[in-house]
């Protein structure tokens, strides 16, 4: 834990010192300032501010729907919230693939008005082009192999990915491709645990999974679903940490009771 203590801005290569030391790195996302300075403070080295704003916040049933201004508006809002965590941002669907100027211009965009350190983009070889050339300005890109939600379409299901050898070895070979085309982290979503930790044996970089098992470098997890203020998904990766949703609800509850009690405001609770 001392080593949480000497860093007072994870960074980059932060991540890396850490894979090469076997330090875990924690991942939660955050769309908001409220959440991102709570999360920041609990000592979360990275806060992924995810296209799945685009079902927690907007209540889209996919990530598909959610724009590149939405992305800057709720990146703006945890960036400045945070003093300690590396932030990444999820370039939306739409803003990257087939198109790598488009993808330049959009990263750029997310980087220059939301001051984030850090960009994410779902594939592999079919978005080389669009990673290299968002490297050429300096901005750090995160890849995201596996399960990509922004291809659900393609998939038609949420179900575990790679578990066939084709799928797993092109998998893997992405990876590598990520690599060499200079990514600085990878995360994998709900593949097998043992092709996952034989990705993050076979890549120098940092390896974050979700669904991924615990042979990787570290974890991330949708921060509305740890806490329990989403109850409906349920997948088996998940540990719920809190359960908000009642805690939040009864909460209301009790004020709605007070107020028609007349109980809220108090004498004391007045000018």
């Amino acid at each position: 834990m001392s080593v949480h203590k000497e860093v007072k801005r994870v960074t980059t290569h932060t991540l890396q010192e850490w894979k090469e030391a076997g330090i875990k790195i924690s991942m939660l996302t955050a769309y908001d300032f409220s959440m991102a300075k709570l999360i920041d403070a609990g000592g979360i080295d990275v806060i992924l501010v995810g296209d799945s704003a685009s079902n927690v916040m907007a209540g889209h049933e996919t990530t598909l729907p959610i724009t590149l201004d939405q992305m800057i508006y709720h990146a703006s809002s945890v960036v400045r919230a945070v003093n300690r965590a590396l932030v990444v941002v999820d370039l939306p669907f739409g803003n990257y693939q087939g198109n790598s100027r488009l993808a330049l211009e959009s990263a750029i965009r997310i980087m220059k008005e939301a001051g984030a350190h850090a960009v994410k983009l779902e594939g592999g070889a079919e978005i080389r082009e669009s990673v290299e050339r968002i490297l050429t300005a300096g901005i750090p890109v995160m890849g995201h192999l596996g399960l990509t939600p922004q291809s659900i379409y393609k998939f038609g299901t949420y179900t575990v990915r790679a578990k066939e050898e084709a799928e797993a070895t092109k998998l893997l070979e992405d990876a590598i491709l990520l690599e060499k085309s200079g990514c600085f982290a990878l995360v994998l979503e709900k593949i097998p645990a043992t092709l996952a930790e034989k990705v993050a044996k076979k890549v120098s970089i940092p390896v974050v999974g979700i669904g991924a098992g615990g042979g990787v470098d570290g974890q991330v997890l949708v921060s509305h679903d740890m806490l329990g203020i989403t109850t409906e998904f349920k997948p088996r990766f998940l540990r719920r940490y809190l359960n908000l949703s009642d805690e939040i609800q009864n909460a209301v509850k009790q004020y709605v009771d007070d107020v028609k009690s007349h109980n809220f405001p108090g004498k004391d609770e007045q000018y």
